[in-house]
């Protein structure tokens, strides 16, 4: 909505221009008029719609025409005064006046017009039927006002109907020549109607009705008011109302007979709650909140956001079956101007055997999303009105800003739950399965995929430590010399290589010396297609050699040749090792050198087994068999007993680990 309004009033010498602005200041008819009257400012306090209004006089005796002219440029909405004593003032509104604006304004931003009938009180009768056939052939006359300047007659409502028609333009709503909704205004109703039916039933129940009312108006409809709107409805229309519901031709209908009795105020009071400005188009405030992200920070999703995408999964999965088919995928997106998700999310996230979202693949493209591009995110949740539904300032509110990744390595702990891995490597190593596998796809299934549906991204759920956490696979274009910041910024870095193919490991060596032998991110080798037969790769080192000697963990065999789901346990160590990259104890190797290996070597021992295993019947045969399980020194001695063990197992990890 604008921040003012410009008031500008025309005519023909002596029609009353001049006294008309003053006796709205003074509230009394002036002994004395000048030829022209100054700009006159009237605080926001002061009006109805709490906007400040300017009002300017024009005086053909005082000003030029390129002055006028310059007038109706800056002018937003234009008062044509005619005296209903005269005629020829009459006339001159159609011959003159209205020609002479339109040709000073562009055609797609005409400027509102008001005609106003001054010193209606020299005359008994109206001037309305002339000034009828004149408003009919003009759209862009709003309205006409009769008044008087000398007994103050209708002063007040001249300037507030002059506001209104800044404030609330029917042109954009209405088309009078149809007497219907235009098709704009039509199409941003049915988006606030879709928002607004929570079930996604077809219909707004009285509690849709009520949750719409104290939305758009903070105030709920008593509910002999929700039964008075329904029953204007039912008296107009068949299918106004079903199932004592509104459904989404009485919604139109309701604001199309808003209109025609001159309450356009509230059909824009509801289309500018729902984020829409004067042409009817989503403001870009509303759409692209200001959301401030530092560097080395990432974006999330916070609860009360899944909350939210939940709610909208549910209501759009008809059929209950836990996943969005094509048609519902199409009705959850009816809110969009365009459909923002192509073929290739289908092989971004999970799907079930049909190749429909899950619901855990339609959250693990929201998380995509806003981790990606926040901005994109944002723009999504405006349209289906997350800020609107849970009643926030904006869709911000829905954002989480994870803070610097070097305060979570000094900490060494993190908060965040979406980790990244950049898969790279070179051409046909098999990256894309690496990230398809992680979807559950068996190479069988990944053949049947579409090059033009392919995705450069996967993301899922992993379970690390009971705690879930979404792992986004990113697979890099094989150019060694033109990686960029992004292929490099991630929290793991998966280097992929063929074991069948000699020449693919030295893609994965080189990148490693060039851009990630100093870096702190850890570094994983897969050796991707681990069915094949293994052979000798032409480089100086082997895999094996190679990584000991940069001291990585071996390389890791993978395929996604199986009958079955490939195994996710790599991808449950990279998130792992992506959340606690300071960590050296997540070892996936059996080397037997590393602390995690001797530790774990230490724990399967059988002399300590044996050990435990005499300790446990000891205790268990003194106190069982002498005293109750209830008893308080059985319980003493026993935490006594588990604590000294506990003492003793961190001393040996401490000796092993200092030696180490």
């Amino acid at each position: 909505m604008r921040k003012d309004v410009r008031i500008l009033l025309v005519g023909e010498p002596k029609v009353g221009k001049t006294s008309l602005i003053m006796s709205l200041v003074s509230e009394e008819f002036p002994d004395e008029v000048p030829l022209r009257a100054e700009e006159i400012t009237i605080p926001a306090d002061v009006t109805p719609e709490r906007v400040p209004t300017h009002i300017v006089d024009y005086s053909e005796a005082e000003q030029s025409d390129e002055q006028l002219y310059q007038e109706i440029s800056k002018a937003n909405v234009i008062c044509i005064v005619y005296s209903v004593n005269n005629k020829k003032s009459i006339e001159k509104v159609t011959s003159h006046w209205i020609p002479l604006i339109n040709d000073r304004t562009d055609k797609d931003s005409r400027v509102p017009l008001i005609l106003v009938g001054n010193k209606s009180d020299l005359v008994e009768h109206s001037s309305m039927e002339t000034i009828l056939p004149i408003m009919n052939q003009y759209q862009d006359i709003e309205t006409c006002v009769e008044c008087s300047a000398k007994n103050l007659k209708n002063i007040s409502e001249l300037f507030y109907y002059a506001q209104k028609a800044v404030l609330h333009p029917t042109g954009p709503l209405y088309c009078p020549e149809e007497k219907e909704l235009k098709p704009s205004c039509i199409k941003a109703l049915t988006r606030i109607f879709k928002i607004s039916d929570l079930d996604n039933d077809g219909t707004l129940n009285d509690s849709e009705l009520n949750f719409f009312q104290r939305t758009c108006f903070n105030t709920p409809l008593a509910p002999q008011a929700l039964e008075d709107v329904k029953n204007v409805v039912r008296r107009n229309m068949m299918d106004g109302v079903k199932d004592n519901g509104l459904t989404l031709k009485g919604f139109l209908f309701l604001h199309t007979l808003f209109i025609q009795r001159g309450r356009h105020e509230t059909t824009w009071t509801v289309l500018r709650r729902f984020g829409y400005d004067d042409d009817l188009e989503l403001t870009q405030e509303y759409l692209f909140p200001l959301i401030k992200i530092p560097p080395d920070c990432t974006t999330e999703l916070n609860h009360n956001a899944y909350l939210f995408l939940q709610s909208v999964f549910d209501k759009h999965d008809k059929d209950r079956d836990c996943a969005l088919s094509p048609e519902e995928v199409k009705d959850l997106f009816k809110v969009f101007p365009y459909m923002p998700w192509g073929p290739d999310v289908n092989n971004t996230v999970c799907t079930n055997e049909q190749g429909w979202l899950t619901y855990q693949g339609y959250l693990s493209q929201w998380t995509l999303t806003t981790y990606l591009d926040v901005q994109r995110s944002l723009e999504y949740l405006g349209y289906l009105g997350y800020s609107i539904i849970y009643e926030q300032e904006s869709q911000a509110a829905a954002i989480t800003v994870t803070r610097n990744k070097r305060i979570d390595l000094q900490k060494k702990q993190t908060q965040r739950s979406v980790f990244r891995c950049n898969v790279l490597g070179a051409r046909g190593s098999g990256k894309s399965g690496f990230l398809q596998a992680f979807l559950g796809r068996n190479l069988q299934r990944q053949r049947r995929i579409r090059e033009e549906h392919k995705s450069f991204y996967a993301i899922s759920t992993t379970y690390v430590y009971g705690q879930e956490k979404y792992l986004l696979l990113h697979e890099v274009m094989p150019d060694i010399d033109f990686l960029t910041e992004t292929d490099l910024a991630c929290d793991v870095v998966c280097l992929v290589y063929d074991v069948n193919n000699p020449r693919s490991f030295e893609y994965c060596a080189k990148v490693y010396k060039q851009y990630f032998i100093d870096s702190k991110t850890p570094c994983v080798v897969i050796a991707a297609k681990s069915d094949l037969h293994e052979v000798r790769q032409h480089y100086s080192l082997s895999p094996h050699d190679f990584c000991r000697k940069h001291k990585l963990h071996p390389p890791q065999p993978f395929t996604c040749s199986t009958n079955e789901a490939p195994s996710k346990d790599i991808y449950t160590r990279l998130t792992t090792m992506a959340m606690y990259p300071h960590a050296r104890l997540h070892c996936m190797c059996a080397c037997n050198r590393c602390t995690y290996c001797l530790c774990q070597n230490l724990l399967k021992l059988e002399l300590l087994r044996s050990i435990k295993a005499q300790l446990r019947t000891v205790v268990f045969n003194r106190h069982m068999a002498q005293a109750d399980l209830k008893n308080s020194t059985f319980w003493l001695r026993a935490s006594v007993g588990a604590t000294v063990f506990a003492v003793l197992g961190f001393a040996m990890y401490r000796a092993l680990l200092k030696q180490r």
